[in-house]
């Protein structure tokens, strides 16, 4: 599963080299806290994408108990150590894309939370074969 990442408020446009035969995935908007946080976020959740101007539908997580470890200064938590949070959000997983220039627009909000990201995708050709 390759990742791809949203931002913590705002635009952005990236570019990203995703190994072939790869599925891929990435939030539209999501957020994490305490379950009545989630349950709040998840109310006014919207978002929408697109690969190569076909629409795809996100699957919905309202909340899930997740743990993670942290290393000092990371952009999430800013300190390290093991974290225990409910996680909750507007997810795509999407299959391996095919080879060549993909593009994939990303936008979700939340309350006054927004967040858009225009990736241009190159999938190169799998050669092992």
């Amino acid at each position: 599963m390759w990742f791809l990442a949203g931002t913590f408020g705002g635009r952005a446009e990236r570019t990203c080299t995703v190994p072939p035969g790869t599925p891929i995935a990435f939030p539209l908007v999501n957020s994490m806290g305490e379950p009545e946080d989630c349950a709040e976020f998840m109310r006014t959740a919207r978002g929408s994408a697109a690969l190569d101007g076909t629409a795809v539908d996100p699957d919905r997580y309202p909340g899930t108990s997740v743990t993670f470890e942290g290393v000092p200064g990371n952009a999430v938590t800013s300190y390290g150590g093991s974290h225990s949070v409910t996680a909750c959000g507007l997810w795509v997983q999407l299959p391996a894309a095919e080879p060549g220039r993909r593009t994939l627009t990303i936008s979700g909000f939340s309350g006054d939370f927004a967040v858009a990201v225009d990736y241009v995708l190159l999938v190169p050709e799998d050669r092992t074969v």
